[in-house]
């Protein structure tokens, strides 16, 4: 390995990515479990965005043309999959669910059917219980109860592992473990519970990969698909006459454009510059074998570091530091950590595509479903039942629950792309380049909940988007749109008790205050004085003994309530606040 910093990612942190397999496919098969066992694809516009593992053994892959998908395979059930409603339901419902699987708030999804889980702490614990050399011992999930967790062998990985452990490498591992290779052993017992439980209690398989940093976890799970799981053994395992460790092993066979935080353009590039010459690349194709270039071939290519890669992306709008960030990346490096859970995404966005939007009209006529749907997102992401509303007993039921706002976005983004000229010498790049955006303050009508969504959405189109369309395309015409996007950006969470609230919620405070003391609330009533004159008159005498003296400590405006400095009258045993005892006794001395 060439000499200049550290390139492997060692830490004491260990972490997994849970993969739902198949995800749209998956949840179109959870609601009718007859298309589990046929060839099933699922459709947006005239792409298959997934397909079930049944479709891929018959030559199905994503982003492939739906007539390509027909031709390959006649057989194949298609669904739409474009109303992304139920999609985005399960999701949070699946991360929910494995947020409260693990201890803290250390759980970051990514997209609708990856979450990364940093579970350092779950293991750290779990280590402190170990007792050398025992084969049985048991996973503790839960501080406080001892009862809560399965038992487990922490001697042996659970699972595949990279590399494929023989009978000697295994015999090693047994005799001789470190302390992050018994973290990642612990960490694979754990990942396998995990999926046991999400199979078990919501039906869905997943994969697993486990490892030290977000990039080798996330590539860590694709090794072994599906409804399975991979542990990356750590670097520790060198033999003497091995130049490479595991991870670069492993990381060089991947092709560079695979790598995550590698995205289109920059892969494009890397290749170009390996290969002497452009990649041959057309939209909604494979990449073909003679364009592939390998990670490994990257990194050895004469030269390669953070200084030739700099040159490599020179012009392309990326950050000073960017080939050093790329070097780090396809050397295994990745210091991002696991994002804590938020309640709210970071941004909305919709998009859609079109063959050609040429007519102001006809961009107003695709604007209105976008902002419609911004705004439905808006409310399903964004609110919740205000459940404080009916916390006091005494207010009357309302007929519908109200709704909150958990956050607030900032600002408003209207995307587009246009149409790549006929022209153009790389089609699929210089169409990825073609997008422009306008930006701007996000309008205080769009969270009301009193007026229809269409009604807000025409508005926001009117008085917002349009606006925004004309200064990124000030021409009369001939914009040529194939793509618009719409998206609220810079979320600021709503007053509430949370660190992250923008102030505190002056409305819950009271409500909550009101809570706390309905217990010693005093409540007025009406007295049918006909109904009690009897036992009026009966307990008269005892009233008369008790004027002036426990029926008014009993009055929950006594001053004994109120926090006052108080004596007893050493006369008739009042309590009387200290400063009107002297008044008191003159009193007194006055009556006397």
């Amino acid at each position: 390995m060439p000499p200049g910093g550290p390139y492997i990612c060692i830490s004491s942190y260990t972490q997994q990515l849970q993969d739902y397999d198949c995800f749209y496919a998956s949840v179109f098969e959870a609601e009718n479990p007859a298309l589990k066992n046929v060839p099933l694809a699922v459709q947006q516009k005239q792409i298959v965005v997934t397909c079930n593992y049944e479709a891929r053994r018959r030559g199905l892959r994503k982003l492939q043309l739906i007539k390509d998908a027909k031709r390959i395979c006649p057989e194949v059930v298609i669904v739409l999959g474009e109303d992304l409603t139920k999609f985005r339901d399960v999701s949070k419902g699946l991360y929910s669910f494995l947020k409260s699987l693990i201890w803290g708030d250390q759980a970051e999804r990514l997209g609708f059917d990856e979450v990364f889980l940093d579970v350092t702490v779950m293991i750290e614990y779990n280590l402190q219980w170990l007792a050398p050399g025992v084969r049985n011992s048991f996973f503790l999930l839960d501080k406080d109860d001892f009862t809560v967790g399965f038992e487990y062998d922490p001697t042996v990985y659970c699972g595949p592992t990279y590399p494929s452990l023989d009978d000697k490498l295994q015999s090693w591992c047994e005799s001789s473990p470190s302390d992050l290779g018994q973290r990642l052993i612990l960490a694979s017992h754990l990942a396998n519970y995990i999926r046991k439980q999400l199979e078990e209690k919501h039906g869905y398989t997943s994969t697993v990969g486990i490892s030290t940093s977000k990039l080798l976890s996330k590539l860590a799970g694709n090794v072994h698909k599906p409804r399975n799981q991979t542990t990356l053994i750590p670097p520790f395992l060198d033999d003497a006459d091995q130049s490479d460790n595991y991870i670069t092993q492993f990381m060089d066979g991947h092709e560079i454009g695979k790598v995550p935080g590698i995205g289109f353009k920059i892969a494009s590039r890397v290749r170009a510059a390996v290969l002497g010459r452009e990649n041959d690349l057309e939209l909604y194709r494979e990449l073909r074998e003679h364009d592939k270039v390998t990670v490994g071939a990257v990194r050895t290519f004469p030269g390669m570091g953070p200084l030739m890669l700099d040159k490599i992306l020179l012009g392309g709008g990326w950050p000073k530091d960017i080939g050093n960030k790329i070097w780090e990346l396809i050397n295994g490096v990745d210091h991002s950590e696991v994002a804590a859970a938020r309640m709210v995404p970071t941004q909305i966005s919709i998009e859609d595509s079109f063959r050609q939007l040429d007519t102001l009209d006809a961009v107003k006529k695709e604007m209105l479903p976008l902002a419609s749907s911004l705004i439905r997102r808006m409310h399903t992401d964004l609110t919740d039942d205000d459940e404080e509303n009916n916390a006091d007993d005494h207010v009357p039921a309302l007929p519908e629950r109200k709704r909150r706002w958990l956050a607030h976005p900032r600002t408003l983004r209207l995307s587009t792309r246009s149409r790549v000229p006929p022209s153009s010498t790389n089609q699929a790049e210089s169409l990825y380049n073609n997008r422009i955006s306008r930006s701007c303050p996000v309008p205080q009508f769009i969270f009301s909940f009193n007026e229809d969504v269409n009604a807000i959405a025409e508005r926001l189109v009117h008085e917002n988007l349009i606006p925004a369309f004309k200064k990124l395309h000030p021409e009369k015409s001939g914009w040529r749109i194939s793509l618009m996007n719409v998206a609220v950006t810079n979320m600021v969470d709503s007053a509430g008790s949370t660190k992250n609230s923008a102030g505190r919620d002056i409305g819950k405070m009271f409500k909550s205050q009101n809570q706390v003391l309905r217990e010693w609330r005093i409540h007025d009533t009406d007295v049918d004085i006909a109904s009690h004159e009897g036992d009026a008159m009966q307990d008269g005498q005892e009233l008369e003994k008790s004027v002036g003296g426990e029926i008014w400590e009993d009055d929950g405006d006594s001053v004994m309530d109120t926090g006052t400095p108080c004596s007893e009258c050493h006369i008739c045993g009042a309590s009387i606040p200290n400063f009107a005892l002297q008044a008191h006794e003159t009193y007194h001395s006055i009556t006397d």
